[in-house]
């Protein structure tokens, strides 16, 4: 992947904030092609959170630009920053934030500071060097010092306020960054793929860089391996997929022992693997069934979970009853999908009431589900709201993790035993193209919103509700896709 050379065009924060995360992604930010870019429901998750930090924050509506600076607004949005670093290279960023605090700037007897909404539980070298950057340029542009920033997390009651000092150490690092970065700007080819791409699934340049992997068979192709493991597999000189393919398991295991006896035992796995994906053939782990609770089973209920991780909250548990058909099939054509919504106005009382009579309703059916999520999140509601050993116990009985018994019965030419990459394999495709869990979370932000606010969108927020339950239940589909595969295999 090559470009032109650079135009003079400045550095600014987001190019940094995107160098930060991936080398590589910066430069395509600036050079790549944008019909490959893709939208990805994180940016709108992160940017949701960062506005209800600010309304937080701040009583009113922020200024916006120059104009409310100059009036002395609480809070300002919209203020383009410039300036040059040590090196006189240029730069440019937008502060998500500025909010007004004691001091004397040219506007007069206040200054601003710039605001930052973190995601996560943790401040990470993202979010400092972002802030140092537009620290540093408002000093410049307010002709007053800026020596700290203010980090929010979270809103409401819970909001969490940490000011961050913008100190020499921190804008030597950003000194340093941005000088790599320019660096790799100048070059004409994009850097090379991470080490890890198993966190490139929420970049909107992953389509691009799974091709090339794919290509070039890089190792992180291989299910199993990640950023440490492909460095040590590089050291022992295996470079690729078909390299690792063609390996000895028993000299790679005495190789690899040096990195500690886990590795030593994980390598006959990572030779199979990687032959498995070589070939595209599956490979049958043993004899025997894989899911001999289905051969009497009157029918079975799929079960899959919808989740804000960061409220900690499951919002949506969503079952598809599927019956038998009494002579070793089932009936897929009168399968019936029962979403049951948690909404935490009514407590989780209510909820595990609703869920238990549900259950109950099908009393030997077992409940199948991918991952290990659903028995997780079910069993510790149920503890939670009293449920006795024995009731845990049966419901612990239910439950059929179907990626747990995938992965002990076969071995596929997958790069990730992931519900997605699974079913699509087998050639199942979801309703709604290009949706992913963080696009169906913000549909969910978005109705409950409209939902609480009676500002006029019932329709929208009824079509918000409408294609999370879409979502939910094609997964459940993926998951009986899988199941029946399993099912078929003799």
């Amino acid at each position: 992947m090559t470009a032109p050379l650079p135009a003079d065009q400045p550095l600014t924060d987001r190019l940094l904030r995107s160098w930060l995360r991936c080398r590589r992604r910066a430069w395509l930010d600036r050079f790549g092609v944008a019909g490959e870019r893709r939208w990805n429901a994180h940016r709108a998750l992160a940017l949701s959170d960062q506005l209800r930090s600010f309304q937080t924050l701040l009583a009113n509506r922020p200024g916006h630009g120059e104009a409310a600076c100059a009036a002395g607004a609480p809070g300002v949005v919209g203020l383009r920053l410039r300036g040059h670093d040590p090196q006189g290279r240029r730069l440019e960023a937008h502060p998500a934030l500025l909010e007004r605090i004691a001091g004397t700037s040219r506007w007069g007897d206040f200054a601003y500071r710039p605001v930052l909404a973190r995601q996560g539980y943790r401040l990470t070298r993202e979010a400092r060097l972002v802030l140092s950057l537009w620290g540093r340029l408002l000093a410049e542009h307010q002709q007053a010092p800026v020596p700290h920033g203010l980090v929010l997390a979270g809103a409401g009651r819970a909001l969490q306020q940490e000011r961050l000092a913008l100190g020499a150490g921190l804008q030597h690092q950003l000194d340093e960054s941005l000088q790599r970065l320019s660096a790799d700007l100048a070059e004409a080819t994009a850097p090379p793929l991470v080490n890890d791409r198993k966190k490139c699934t929420l970049c909107s340049w992953r389509g691009p860089c799974d091709r090339e992997a794919a290509a070039m068979g890089h190792l992180s192709e291989v299910s199993g391996i990640g950023g440490k493991r492909r460095e040590m597999l590089l050291e022992r000189g295996v470079t690729n997929l078909p390299d690792l393919a063609s390996r000895n398991p028993e000299q790679l295991a005495e190789e690899l022992a040096v990195y500690g006896e886990q590795h030593r035992e994980i390598a006959a796995e990572l030779v199979a693997q990687a032959r498995v994906q070589a070939t595209g053939i599956p490979q049958r782990l043993g004899a025997g069934p894989v899911l001999p609770e289905l051969a009497q089973a009157p029918g079975v209920l799929l079960y899959d979970i919808e989740s804000d991780p960061d409220a900690r909250d499951d919002f949506l548990h969503g079952f598809l009853v599927l019956e038998a058909d009494g002579a070793g099939g089932w009936k897929e054509q009168s399968w019936r999908y029962q979403p049951l919504l948690a909404l935490q106005e009514h407590g989780e009382q209510r909820l595990w009431q609703r869920l238990k009579r549900f259950l109950d309703r099908y009393p030997d059916w077992p409940v199948l589900h991918y991952g290990e999520t659903e028995v997780i999140g079910l069993v510790r509601m149920a503890q939670r709201q009293g449920a006795s050993e024995v009731e845990v116990q049966r419901l612990r009985g239910r439950m059929l993790d179907v990626h747990a018994r995938l992965r002990s019965h076969w071995r596929l030419p997958v790069s990730s035993y992931g519900l997605k990459a699974v079913a699509g394999w087998l050639g199942f495709t979801w309703s709604q193209k290009g949706v992913d869990g963080a696009r169906c979370l913000l549909w969910w932000r978005q109705w409950r919103h409209w939902h609480r606010g009676g500002d006029g969108r019932g329709r929208a927020s009824r079509q918000q509700l409408q294609r999370i339950f879409l979502y939910n239940r094609d997964d459940s589909l993926a998951t009986w896709a899988v199941v029946r595969w399993l099912l078929a295999q003799t």
